[in-house]
């Protein structure tokens, strides 16, 4: 299931989701190389990468490389890495912003990007390989999405063919029980993959961070479908 758009339109410019946006881009080309060098891009994973064997002190490393922690959420592995991740963002993250305001929204998006790797490490602190993406911060955003929005239609592709209106509840919610299954069967797994337990941890983070960082006066209006004044929107912007 592929998401196209959503029904749902905003107040305010999506200022930050558009910044991130282009911060994963820019990292993607000036420091992995658009993946058209694979020294470069390999070097760039292994270097800002999450290796959790190394957050955990379990393999020999210089230093605990906790910066990686940030730094991973900006990089990508892959064109179609990027591209689809930079898809969930731009569809669900400009909404989100729309209820938190810019400044709360950042915070939001990066405390859920630094829980979703810590997810990933608790369940497999042996790995030696490294973990990028923004993803687990994305799954953050997807599960504020569906705690604000649950009714909020979603255009939805299950290709080849297929093209239909789902609820944001049905949409994130067959998404996030995916992600339960395969995580869970992934359990052990020490080689590469998916880091699926990101995704979870990202989205179990975003739909409790998202009571906190919900501005109250933006959700409220959101939900009653009432445009506020310049004003208002001025007051809550950031």
């Amino acid at each position: 299931m592929i998401p196209l758009r959503d029904e749902n339109p905003t107040q305010m410019p999506a200022v930050v989701n558009w910044l991130l946006v282009a911060a994963n881009v820019f990292v993607w080309f000036r420091v992995e190389g658009a993946g058209f060098n694979e020294p470069t891009l390999l070097a760039s994973v292994q270097r800002y990468g999450v290796v959790a064997c190394e957050i955990t002190g379990i393999c020999p490393t210089e230093g605990l490389r906790w910066s990686a922690m940030l730094t991973s959420m900006f990089l990508h592995g892959s064109w179609g890495h990027l591209l689809g991740n930079m898809l969930f963002l731009t569809i669900f993250g400009n909404n989100v912003e729309d209820s938190m305001g810019h400044l709360r929204y950042l915070a939001f998006y990066l405390l859920c990007g630094l829980a979703a790797a810590l997810a990933q490490v608790l369940v497999n602190p042996v790995s030696p390989v490294p973990m990028v993406g923004a993803s687990g911060a994305i799954s953050g955003v997807m599960g504020a999405y569906v705690l604000f929005y649950p009714r909020a239609r979603v255009r939805t592709w299950v290709p080849p063919f297929f093209v239909f209106d789902v609820p944001a509840l049905v949409f994130l919610g067959y998404w996030f029980l995916t992600q339960l299954f395969l995580g869970t069967a992934a359990l052990g797994a020490v080689e590469g993959g998916v880091a699926y337990w990101a995704h979870i941890g990202g989205f179990v983070s975003g739909l409790l961070l998202a009571r906190v960082f919900g501005d109250p006066v933006l959700v409220r209006a959101r939900r009653a479908k009432v445009r506020l004044s310049r004003a208002e929107l001025a007051r809550h912007r950031w």
